[in-house]
Order: structure tokens, then sequence, then C-alpha cells
């Protein structure tokens, strides 16, 4: 396995040395293949989610493969843009002269993927690092192992291992890919898997990008639209059966509007899901037993309102919503990444954010509020990765904005143009002249040029 890592490795430093991933075209081709491939094996792709998760085409499609799909074209498209060669200001220290910032790659990349969403979380960070130049190598998680498959068969076989490869595989190879010196690591994950990934790579000094998770709430204001909201909220709350890193983990509800939401919650769960959410093509299943297992212990039956069914067998969880809930609650001491949702009660908003900041920084905030006072109020008194008011996850979906933590939930970003900064060291070059150089520079030093010196940079 060493052996055969280190030699895929030597293989991707040899093109990268050639320069043959700095040429745009060069770039541009292959991104173009890769939507072509994918394209042409979505019934693949599909089907592999389905066998995983039974998760419907419709959902994979508009949460992973359109993802893709969009990002690829805007590379595609901006690429030319994004790489050139760009001229700043040099400064009167610096005249005359010229200084330029030079995007380049920096060489052989792993992306780690998380299983929740195998194809989005995979895919879509090697897209950015190929469209910078980068050669890439992906390890999928295990746990979505039809998806897993899937990829491989798919990628491995369009493409020339010494660009881009997917390495398949469990805890062992991935331990055993981190000890070879990548030139950049991007993780997708729980926090505690981010430490060691961290660890890993300051063995050899390697820049990581970490987008982790955490207890993401949502806070409903007295004068939040309930309905809407509760739609909004039932829909990212449940997608994907709650396996999703920036899902609200759970409601921060202002206490003379919590017995009517919950009355709109579970109006919205038969609306959206059916009275036997079990049936419904759009309610995905728990990834395996161990994490059905780990969801069962975390609710308390004496405090579910809504939901609570289950089948080990078909490793399906009901929409279960938990009412009277505190922070000491076991459900409160992890992210649940499940089809639970707690809802504590607060009397005032300085009580709500008070909490959320004793704790670790969440990946992603939710408000549900049309005043600007409380809007404004939350927005710069909270840190958070990213958000959204009077709506959920869908910050997501823009790629004109950055998406990852901060603190316990992240670090670095990606998407769009920032994806494409992300994975490109930006070099900095001043071009001066041979015509004239400032005397005043050089010892020895003299009143006369301690003065010329404080005018210049004071």
């Amino acid at each position: 396995m060493e052996n055969s890592y280190q030699e895929l490795l030597q293989k991707q430093a040899l093109v990268f040395a050639s320069n043959q991933t700095k040429n745009v075209e060069f770039r541009i081709v292959q991104l173009k293949k890769l939507m072509l491939v994918l394209k042409d094996n979505e019934n693949l792709l599909n089907e592999a989610l389905y066998k995983d998760f039974k998760k419907s085409a419709f959902d994979t499609y508009s949460t992973e493969l359109g993802i893709i799909y969009s990002e690829i074209k805007l590379a595609i498209r901006k690429l030319k843009t994004w790489s050139k060669t760009k001229k700043v200001g040099s400064g009167l220290s610096n005249l005359p002269g010229t200084s330029i910032i030079i995007p380049e790659p920096y060489g052989n990349v792993l992306v780690i993927g998380a299983w929740n969403y195998p194809y989005q979380l995979s895919i879509l960070p090697a897209v950015s690092a190929l469209a910078a130049g980068n050669t890439v190598i992906i390890k999928p998680s295990e746990l979505s192992l039809n998806a897993s498959h899937a990829m491989a068969h798919i990628i491995n076989t369009h493409f020339d291992s010494a660009l881009l490869h997917v390495v398949e595989g469990g805890v062992e190879e991935t331990t055993e890919l981190l000890k070879h010196p990548f030139d950049y690591l991007f993780y997708t994950g729980s926090p505690l898997v981010g430490k060691i990934i961290m660890r890993a790579a300051s063995e050899n000094l390697t820049p990581v990008v970490l987008e982790l998770g955490g207890k993401s709430p949502a806070i409903i204001e007295a004068d939040a639209k309930l309905k809407m909201a509760a739609k909004r909220i039932v829909w990212g709350k449940f997608l994907n059966g709650g396996q999703t890193c920036i899902a609200p983990d759970y409601l921060l509800v202002h206490e003379s509007v919590k017995e009517k939401l919950v009355e709109e919650i579970r109006k919205q769960i038969v609306e959206i899901h059916g009275t036997n959410p079990a049936s419904s093509e759009a309610f995905v299943r728990i990834i395996n037993p161990r994490h059905f297992k780990r969801l069962i212990k975390l609710i308390d039956i004496t405090k579910i309102v809504i939901g609570g069914d289950n089948h080990e067998e078909d490793l399906y969880l009901a929409p279960t919503v938990l009412d009277n809930v505190s922070y000491e609650d076991a459900v409160m001491q992890e992210e649940i990444f499940g089809p639970i949702l707690p809802i504590i009660t607060y009397q005032s908003i300085d009580w709500a954010i008070e909490q959320i900041k004793k704790r670790p920084k969440p990946l992603a905030l939710y408000l549900f509020s049309n005043s600007k006072k409380i809007q404004q109020k939350v927005l710069s008194e909270v840190s958070f990765g990213g958000g959204a008011i009077n709506d959920v996850l869908m910050h997501i979906a823009n790629d004109k904005m950055p998406f990852g933590g901060v603190g316990n939930s992240g670090m670095g970003h990606y998407h769009g143009k920032f994806g494409f900064d992300t994975f490109s060291h930006l070099k900095s070059v001043i071009k001066k002249t041979n015509w004239f150089e400032p005397w005043f520079k050089y010892p020895p030093y003299t009143n006369d040029k301690f003065k010329i010196i404080q005018k210049i940079l004071g």
C-alpha cells in the first residue's frame, strides 16, 4: 500500500513539475471532460446513492450533481480571468517599479471527502483544485461505500491517475495517505478527525482546509412568519435525513411563539413528507447501524412531541421533534446529524445570543425575524461560518460567497472564485528598473537619510 501511494504521488509530482497543469487551456479541457463523464454516468451515480441512503435521483441532482455542474461551468467560464497575473500599486518605496500577483497552483492536493454528500463534498473541492492547476487525489468516505465505488470507477476509468485519481478505503488507507508530503490537504468531516488531519499535515507543514461541523442553531423570534419558517426549517432539517452539516441542529424559539411553531412544524412534515415519511421519496435513511443506534440514544422519549417512530432493520428514523429541551440534555452534547430537532425556548434575545456564544462557534446560524434591529444584533454579536436570515441552507447555493467554518467548525473556505484562490498560492513579484536606485536606503545612515525614509514610509 505504502509503495503504491508513493508511486501515485510521484507520478502526480512529475506531471505537475512538467508545467502541463499550469496551462489554462489544459485545465479547461479537463474540467469539460469531468463534466461529460459525470453526466454520462448519472444513472450509475444515482443508483449508488440509492443503495447507500435510498436517496432519490431528484435529491441527488439538486444537492450534489447539479451543484458540481454549476461549479464546473463557472470555473470554465471564469478561469482565464481568475488565473491572470494581476498588476497592483507599488508604493513610493518601490518606485520606479511594477508589482504583480501571480496565482500559481500548490502542486499535489489530497481531498478527503465526507459520506453525507459523497459526490458534492469530494468532487467540488477537486474541481477548485483542478481549476487552480493542481493534481488531485480524492479519498471518499468508506461509509457511503457504493458512492465511493461509483466515483472510483468513473474517474479512474477516464482520467490519467497522474492528474486525478480516487483512492478507496477506510481509516487505514487514509492514515497511510497522510504520511506522504502533499502540497495541500482538504478535509470535510468532524472536528475530532479534523484535529487528526491537522496533526498529520503539520509533519510536512502542509496547509489545510478543514470543513467541519457543530451545533448550528436556528433562532425563531416572536415576530417571525411562523408558517414560512416552519416550511423552510422542516425542508432543511430533514433533507438527507438530517445528515447535513449545515442543517439547523436545534431551535432557539421565543417562548411566546413556541406552541404555534410546533403545530406549524407538524403540518409541514405532513405537507412535505406525508403522513408516513417512511414512504416519502424525499426522506432518506440513516447511513449505517452504528449511526442509527447513536441517534436513538440521543432521544429522550418523554420529550417527543412529533415523530419518534423508527425501524432499525430499514435504518429509518422518522422526523422527530423534542420539546422542553435544555443545554444539559444528551441531544445537546454533540452534533446530531440526523432527523432529530430539539427545541429550547428563550425570553430574551440577549440570553439566546449568550448561550450560543458560550459554545463552540457553529458552522451555520439561521435567524427568523423581520426586525432589522434583531438581525443586526445577531449578525454583529455572534460568530459563525455562514447562514441565512429567514431561510436555512441556501447560502451554500451562492457561488459568489465563500463557504467555510470558523473556530471549531473549520478553517478556510471554497466555492467559486474562493475555491480557486484557496488552491492557489498568490505569488508576489516586484519588477524593478536598472536606471535608478534610491541611495538613501544604504549605509552609512545619516539624519538626512532617516528623514527621507520617514517621509516615504510614515
